[in-house]
């Protein structure tokens, strides 16, 4: 989650989404607008929710034709999720965007995930009859489908490696088969940067293919990192203890050769695999910005979490140039990443996110879906790299957005939380718009990242928040249950 340090966690370098938040101490009171008593309608609060959102019994039969109304012309729909293990909000994320996908044309999906390891459904999805594959240097632990010799046999691999995900990949498979235009074809696209060493492989795998001479330049450049090959969080304390220069310029120095290839094929009249160039460059960008993010990752400041947020909207922004104007992208990540960061209390302190940014840059043509539970199960680890555990979610505290959802006597529901007065609709709901002023007032929020600890759940897992600053609407699930992984190995 939004962190306003980075933690000391883990070979691999992974921010955990909820790691090192700053305790949200239990409030006094209740926030003031949070009376039980509403003033303009005599309705409690979570009457007014009730009133103002539309209900549904399960995610197959949920009616999401208002949804699409209020999404609109909308180029950029972000999901969001309040956990990384949680079934039904893989399983929603993946009705919504097989809508947007058949009746508003998106054609880019973009999830918190590596480029790497994203590419391999990406190829599983645009390839009739082949089954991805790539070179990991150890035995996989996913035998078959779009996870078959992957990075995602890495911790946390139930996050991409699950049921959900796996259905949803063999529903964009058939998709893709049924369109008649290379135009509609859906694509499936990592945000992320913590796999380095993933993205290098592929960078001189693509350049043994095309440049061999430049692959061996390529090596030698990216030989500065092979110290750190199987502990990328040294990286940065080494870099601080002075004894190393670090290694950004040979990075950025594949980078650029990279991008004057485009140049030089071009004037040489070569023919370009587009695809797997762009996906190359895209690589060699993820190194640097990998090497960057590693370096600063232990300074104890904001740069780290920054510079990932900054990645994502960079690589996002790149995928839509690529795909073209026309281009529409939803995207899956936590709600730390897809809720306006100026909503919550890190704001203060410097942080930004990709909800921020996307916000900032396409203002009301995006349309940012925050997603909320109050108990049940959930995969997630008890420590960064232990194993996965299906623990009990304990219900919600009763001074938060979560504890106010649970009040409302309906299990499911979608909350509108954008001004009416600003929907691309000629409808004007007054009720809608009285919630949401009536929820503006900062309240805790729960967000649980790839570990869990309900014992100490207040300081680890809560932080301040204004929902409808965050989210333009709210999905609530009061009940919810662990995600399936294709392996239970890590």
């Amino acid at each position: 989650w939004l962190m306003l340090s980075v933690p000391l966690i883990a070979a691999a370098g992974l921010q955990d989404e909820t790691a090192g938040q700053v305790s949200a101490p239990v409030p006094k009171m209740a926030p003031k607008m949070a009376q039980s008593i509403i003033e303009e309608t005599g309705l409690t609060l979570p009457e007014l929710i009730y009133d103002s959102s539309e209900h549904f019994s399960d995610i197959d039969s949920a009616n999401l034709d208002g949804l699409l109304e209020r999404i609109g012309d909308s180029r950029l729909v972000l999901l969001g999720e309040a956990s990384h293990g949680t079934a039904e909000f893989y399983d929603m994320r993946a009705r919504i965007t097989r809508e947007l996908i058949e009746k508003k044309g998106f054609t880019i999906v973009a999830v918190e995930a590596d480029w790497p390891d994203a590419a391999s459904i990406d190829f599983f999805i645009r390839k009739p009859g082949r089954e991805p594959g790539r070179k990991t240097g150890h035995r996989p632990m996913i035998k078959n489908g779009p996870f078959a010799n992957t990075w995602f046999s890495g911790f946390p691999q139930w996050m991409w490696a699950n049921d959900s995900v796996l259905a949803f990949a063999n529903w964009l498979k058939d998709h893709n088969r049924s369109v008649n235009s290379v135009e509609d074809v859906v694509g499936f696209y990592g945000l992320d940067l913590y796999n380095m060493f993933a993205s290098i492989e592929a960078v001189l795998d693509y350049l043994q293919d095309v440049e061999p001479r430049m692959a061996e330049v390529a090596r030698w450049h990216y030989g500065c990192l092979m110290p750190w090959v199987n502990d990328t969080s040294n990286y940065s304390r080494d870099m601080q203890s002075g004894r190393y220069r670090g290694c950004g310029y040979e990075v950025f120095a594949v980078l650029q050769d990279l991008r004057k290839k485009r140049t030089l094929y071009r004037q040489a009249n070569r023919e370009v695999d587009e695809q797997r160039y762009f996906s190359a460059v895209q690589n060699a960008r993820l190194v640097r910005n990998a090497e960057r993010y590693y370096r600063t990752m232990y300074d104890g400041n904001t740069d780290s979490w920054n510079q990932r947020d900054q990645n994502m909207f960079d690589t996002l922004q790149a995928v839509l140039n690529y795909r073209g104007q026309m281009s529409k992208a939803v995207v899956w990540a936590h709600n730390s990443h897809i809720g306006d960061a100026r909503a919550t209390e890190v704001s203060a302190h410097g942080q930004f996110n990709l909800g921020q940014r996307v916000r900032e840059t396409f203002a009301d043509k995006a349309y940012l879906i925050g997603f909320g539970t109050d108990h049940g199960t959930v995969a997630a680890a008890s420590e960064w790299e232990g194993p996965m555990q299906v623990m009990q979610i304990r219900p919600s505290h009763a001074d938060s957005y979560e504890g106010l959802c649970h009040d409302v006597k309906m299990d499911n529901f979608l909350l509108p939380l954008r001004s009416t007065k600003m929907r691309n609709t000629k409808m004007h709901n007054s009720i809608q718009d009285i919630t949401r002023k009536k929820l503006l007032a900062k309240r805790l929020q729960r967000a649980i990242g790839v570990t869990y600890d309900p014992e100490d759940e207040l300081n680890k897992h809560y932080f301040y928040a204004s929902l409808p600053r965050q989210f333009d609407e709210y999905i609530w699930f009061d009940e919810t249950r662990a995600v399936k992984p294709l392996s239970r190995e890590r």
